[in-house]
């Protein structure tokens, strides 16, 4: 008989949607370029992936893909004018993830001391 091993399964039903939803956000700051290009992006009102890949010194590939990650969790916002896609942060959504990380700071330090 085999054994299988699922190392990557994380029973997300099991946990509280707000801890879900903090895991999420937490991935996505986890690489150094997606934090790179939210920094980059909360500067302007309106950014191309050319501007960000030049900025971070990254390809257009590689940022496009970045940008992609962001996006769908919801931090960034994008509209086509042209042919060109225009970022931009997502308020709500970095107001949101900076709620639910200091949610988290406060409940984990208090049941510390």
């Amino acid at each position: 008989m085999k054994t299988i091993l699922y190392m990557g399964i994380t029973k997300r039903h099991i946990h509280p949607l707000q801890a879900n939803k903090l895991a999420d956000y937490a991935k996505v700051l986890s690489n150094p370029a997606r934090v790179a290009i939210l920094n980059y992006v909360g500067d302007c009102d309106g950014c191309l992936c050319k501007d960000i890949s030049e900025k971070i010194r990254l390809s257009q590939p590689t940022t496009s893909q970045h940008l992609q990650v962001i996006k769908k969790s919801g931090l960034l916002k994008s509209k086509f004018e042209g042919k060109s896609q225009y970022y931009r942060i997502n308020v709500d959504k970095l107001n949101e993830l900076k709620n639910l990380f200091q949610e988290f700071f406060e409940a984990t330090e208090a049941k510390c001391n």
